[in-house]
C-alpha cells in the first residue's frame, strides 16, 4: 500500500478555475454595504477604468453576472438578428459550443473545424467570405485559445484573412483562456468584440464575464434583434445608477476581488506577465518532449507558433491517462485537468494561468513524472530536469 504524500497544500493545475491569490480572497471577505453609495460605487469605476487596458482597447466594457458562456450570449445577443449567419472556426470545442448557443438563440450557424491540433486556417476563412459576396455571413466567431486543445488561433492573420475577402463580418473573438496571460491586443489586431471571464487569467473565482464592444459592434447593436432585457448594453448605462450596470443587484464580493486581482495585474505589468506565462510554458513543453516516447506521452499541437502559453495539453498514448490523474490526486495532492470528449482517459491538461510560478509549475511536473515512474511507464527522459534547464536558460539571461 503505497504512502499517500497528499497532505498539505493542494496544488490545482486544472484551466480553470485558477488559484485564487491570498489577497483576492480577502478582498472577498466584507460585509455587505450600500449598494447605492459609498464604496461600492468607487470599486465599480476603478474596474471599468481598467478593463480597457486589460484587453487593448480604448472601448469601455461590460460586466455580466456570469460565467464566460454568459459572456457568449451578452456577446451574441447584442449584435445578431434571428436567421442572421454566423462562421465558427473551432479549433478544439469551445468555439462550436458557443456556435451552439448562437443556433439556440436563432442564428445559423456554419461551423468550420480546425485539423485535429491545429489552428483554424485564415487561407480558408478568406475563401470562404470570398464565396459569400452578398454578405450573408454578419460575424466570425473564434477562440484566442482552446481550453480543451491548448490550441492558439493567430488572430492578426485572421483579421487579416477578412480584409483580404473586403468581408463586412464582425471578428468576435473568445479570450477566456488568455485574458491576462497571453498577448491580447484588441483594437491593434482588429476585433471588433472581445470578451473573457474572470475564473482564468483573471484569478477570481467564477462569477464574472467581461465584453468589450468595439465600434462596428455597437452599431450593429442598433439593429440587433436577438436582444434581452437583462443583457442589453443600452440598459446597462454607466450614466444612471450605479445598478443598472449589472442590470440589478452588483455582484458586490467579486467586484471587490476583481478589482485587488486587477491591481495586481497592473503591479505585475502586462508585458512581464505575458513574459512569464510565455516562460512557465515553455518549461512544461519542455518536460513533455522529454517525457515523450512510442506509445507514451506527446504534446497534443505539434505546432510551436500554435501553442497556448496558459493550457498545455498531453496525449498519453497507450499510458490510462485517468489512473494517471488518480496518483496525482490521490496520492500527491496535484489535480490535473481531465481530457475532454474524444480524449477522455486519453489525454490530461495542465493549468498553468494567473497566480502561478515556477515553484508551482515545477512541483506539479515532479508529481506527474514521480506518477509515470510508479506505473512502470518507459520515458525519454526527465521532464523535471528538462524544465529546469529551460527555466535556468531563462534565469541566465538576466
Amino acid at each position: 500500500m503505497p504512502i499517500p504524500l497528499a497532505a498539505g497544500p493542494e496544488i490545482v493545475a486544472i484551466p480553470g478555475p485558477s488559484v485564487v491569490p491570498a489577497r483576492v480572497l480577502s478582498a472577498m471577505h466584507r460585509a455587505m454595504p450600500d449598494i447605492y453609495d459609498g464604496e461600492l460605487l468607487s470599486v465599480t469605476d476603478e474596474v471599468f477604468d481598467a478593463l480597457p487596458g486589460l484587453a487593448g482597447t480604448a472601448n469601455r466594457g461590460f460586466v455580466t453576472i456570469s460565467n464566460g458562456h454568459g459572456a457568449w450570449e451578452m456577446a451574441l445577443s447584442n449584435t445578431l438578428s434571428r436567421g442572421d449567419l454566423v462562421l465558427v472556426l473551432n479549433c478544439g470545442l469551445f468555439a462550436a459550443v458557443w456556435g451552439e448557443m448562437a443556433s439556440f438563440n436563432g442564428a445559423r450557424v456554419e461551423l468550420v473545424n480546425a485539423e485535429l491540433g491545429r489552428a483554424n486556417d485564415p487561407a480558408q476563412l478568406e475563401q470562404r467570405l470570398r464565396a459569400d459576396p452578398h454578405h450573408q455571413i454578419k460575424a466570425v466567431l473564434t477562440v484566442h485559445v482552446d481550453t480543451s486543445s491548448s490550441v492558439r488561433n493567430d488572430i492578426p492573420a485572421i483579421r487579416a484573412a477578412i480584409d483580404a475577402a473586403d468581408h463586412p463580418a464582425l471578428l468576435m473573438v473568445d479570450c477566456i483562456a488568455t485574458m491576462g496571460c497571453e498577448r491580447f491586443l484588441m483594437d491593434e489586431w482588429g476585433v471588433d468584440l472581445a470578451l473573457a471571464a474572470s475564473q482564468k487569467g483573471l484569478m477570481t473565482p467564477p462569477g464574472l464575464g467581461f465584453v468589450w464592444p468595439g465600434a462596428r459592434a455597437l452599431e450593429a447593436h442598433q439593429h440587433a434583434d436577438m436582444r434581452t432585457r437583462y443583457w442589453d448594453w443600452t440598459a446597462r448605462t454607466e450614466h444612471g445608477p450605479h445598478y443598472l450596470r449589472y442590470c440589478g443587484t452588483p455582484p458586490i464580493t467579486h467586484l471587490f476581488a476583481i478589482r485587488e486581482a486587477l491591481r495586481m495585474i497592473a503591479e505585475e505589468g502586462l508585458e512581464p506577465r505575458w513574459a512569464r506565462h510565455r516562460v512557465l510554458a515553455d518549461a512544461i513543453r519542455a518536460a513533455v518532449d522529454a517525457w515523450s516516447a512510442p506509445g507514451g506521452l506527446s504534446l497534443h499541437v505539434a505546432e510551436p507558433s500554435e501553442r497556448a502559453n496558459s493550457v498545455t495539453t498531453v496525449r498519453t498514448g497507450e499510458v490510462d491517462a485517468l489512473e494517471l490523474a488518480r496518483i496525482c490526486t490521490e496520492l500527491m495532492g496535484v489535480t490535473l485537468g481531465i481530457g475532454v470528449r474524444e480524449f477522455d482517459g486519453r489525454s490530461f491538461r495542465i493549468g498553468h494561468m494567473g497566480h502561478v510560478n515556477a515553484p508551482m509549475v515545477m512541483g506539479v511536473l515532479g508529481a506527474i513524472e514521480a506518477a509515470l515512474s510508479s506505473m512502470g511507464v518507459a520515458i525519454g527522459g526527465s521532464g523535471v530536469a528538462a524544465a529546469a534547464a529551460s527555466l535556468a536558460a531563462e534565469l541566465a539571461k538576466t
